[in-house]
C-alpha cells in the first residue's frame, strides 16, 4: 500500500522506495544501488550511514533522549561549544531549534526585538522556508499566493543589485537576509564583492544582516562557511539541514548583544537542544573536520564542475553551470522531468530547482569514481534526450 493514501499529494514524489545506504549510495527495496545526488536535500552531508553519527545517536540514546533546554546536559554543552568554536567571527551565542524554516524564524523574532523595527528586505528568488514569518520572506509566489495575507513589511531586492537594495530600504527595516548561494531558485552564486558592500551598507544604517547558510554552509562549498568566500560575517547565521548528520536540527547563531535582547520566554523550542540531535551533532561537526570533508568538497566539487563543463561543451542542451564545491547547479533549455526519470534507471538520484535546472547537493564524501559515474551516466542520458528533440549544436 502507498504512502501516498496517508500523506496526502504535498511532495513532489520519485518512484524509488530507499532502504538502505552507506556514504554516498542508497539502494532501494529490491536491491538496486543508486549514487545519491539528492542528498535528501543536503542533509546527507557527511554520508548515509556515517560511523561516528550513527555511534553517537546509539551511545546518546541509551543514556537519555530528551532533555528540555529549562535543564542542563553536558552533550548539548559539548555540541555548542564545539559549534561555535567553528562560528564566524563575532557569533558566540545559539538558538537551537528543529529545521531551517526554525532557525529563520528565530532569526527574525531576534532581529526585530534587538532593533526594534519591523521591515523586512529579503531577495528575489529567495527561499528561507514555509512556516509564515520564513515564508513571508521567501519570494516565489507560488509559495506565497495561497496564504496571503502573510507577514507584513516585506520587501524583495534584486540578488547582486546594490541599487536595488538601497531603493526598497527604509529607517524602518530590521534586517536584511539572503543566502550567500541560492539554492531553490537555481544555485545563484553571489557576485564577487555583493556580500561585502551589503555589510557595509547594513553597518552604516543600523540594519542586522542574516545570512541564510541553510543549504550552503557546513562545508558545503568547500569552506566551512559559504560567506568564508566573500570574507564575510553577519550578525545572524541559520543553520540546519546536514548540520546534525540527518537527525532533525536547526541553530541559530547570534551576536550575544542581540539574543540578550529577548527575554526569558519569547522564544524557545520543545525539541530544540534535545540531547540525542546534539550528539548527532557533535559527531556530524568531527566528521566534517576530522575527515577531511571540506577538503574533499573542494576537490571532488571541482572535478565535477569540470566533467559538467566538458558535458556542456558536448550537449547543447545545457545553457549553464553554476555553483561553489559540491553545490551545482545545470541549468537546461528543456524541463528536466525526463531526464531525472531517465536518470533513476541509470541509477543516479538527483534534485531540480524550478522546471529546467538540475541540481546536485551529492554527501561530501563522494569519491571520483562516483563522480565519473555520475558524469557518464548523465551524458548517456542527455545524449537519449537530445536525440529524442533532435537538438542540433
Amino acid at each position: 500500500m502507498s504512502e501516498d493514501q496517508y500523506m496526502g499529494s504535498l511532495y513532489q514524489r520519485f518512484p524509488v522506495t530507499v532502504e538502505r545506504g552507506d556514504g554516498a549510495r542508497v539502494w532501494d527495496v529490491h536491491g538496486k544501488e543508486y549514487i545519491d545526488c539528492m542528498g535528501g536535500y543536503g542533509v546527507a552531508l557527511v554520508g548515509h550511514g556515517n560511523k561516528r553519527v550513527s555511534d553517537a545517536i546509539k551511545t546518546q540514546a541509551d543514556k537519555i533522549i530528551t532533555v528540555h533546554s529549562s535543564l542542563y546536559n553536558d552533550t548539548r554543552r559539548k555540541f555548542l561549544e564545539k559549534l561555535i568554536g567553528l562560528a564566524p567571527e563575532g557569533l558566540t551565542q545559539v538558538h537551537l531549534n528543529n529545521s531551517g524554516a526554525e532557525a529563520v524564524e528565530a532569526a527574525i523574532k531576534f532581529a526585530r526585538k534587538f532593533t526594534g523595527k519591523k521591515g523586512m528586505v529579503a531577495m528575489k528568488g529567495s527561499y528561507h522556508g514555509k512556516s509564515f514569518g520564513a515564508l513571508s520572506i521567501t519570494f516565489n509566489p507560488k509559495y506565497r499566493k495561497s496564504f496571503a495575507p502573510l507577514v507584513e513589511k516585506v520587501a524583495f531586492a534584486s540578488f547582486g543589485d546594490m541599487d536595488s537594495l538601497q531603493d526598497v530600504v527604509d529607517e524602518d527595516t530590521a534586517f536584511v537576509i539572503l543566502e550567500p548561494i541560492q539554492g531553490e531558485s537555481g544555485i545563484n552564486v553571489a557576485p564577487d564583492g555583493f556580500l561585502q558592500q551589503v555589510r557595509k551598507f547594513c553597518d552604516e544604517r543600523g540594519i542586522l544582516l542574516i545570512f541564510d547558510e541553510i543549504q550552503a554552509g557546513l562545508g558545503r562549498t568547500g569552506r566551512m562557511w559559504a560567506c568564508d568566500h566573500w570574507d564575510t560575517s553577519p550578525d545572524i547565521l541559520c543553520l540546519a539541514k546536514g548540520i546534525a548528520g540527518g537527525v532533525p536540527m536547526g541553530a541559530t547563531l547570534v551576536r550575544p548583544d542581540i539574543l540578550a535582547a529577548v527575554s526569558k520566554g519569547e522564544h524557545s523550542s520543545t525539541f530544540g537542544g534535545n540531547p540525542l540531535s546534539c550528539a548527532a551533532g557533535m559527531a556530524a561537526l568531527e566528521s566534517l573536520t576530522t575527515d577531511g570533508l571540506i577538503q574533499n568538497s573542494q576537490e571532488m566539487g571541482k572535478i565535477l564542475m569540470d566533467g559538467l563543463e566538458k558535458l556542456k561543451a558536448k550537449h547543447p542542451i545545457i545553457r549553464e553551470i553554476r555553483g561553489m564545491g559540491l553545490m551545482i547547479g545545470v541549468e537546461l533549455k528543456f524541463e528536466v522531468r525526463d531526464i531525472l526519470m531517465n536518470l533513476i534507471n541509470e541509477g543516479v538520484l538527483m534534485l531540480y530547482s524550478g522546471r529546467n535546472i538540475l541540481r546536485l547537493l551529492p554527501p561530501l564524501v563522494i569519491s571520483e569514481d562516483e563522480i565519473a559515474k555520475v558524469l557518464q551516466r548523465l551524458d548517456s542520458v542527455l545524449d537519449v534526450e537530445e536525440k529524442k528533440r533532435n537538438v542540433q549544436g
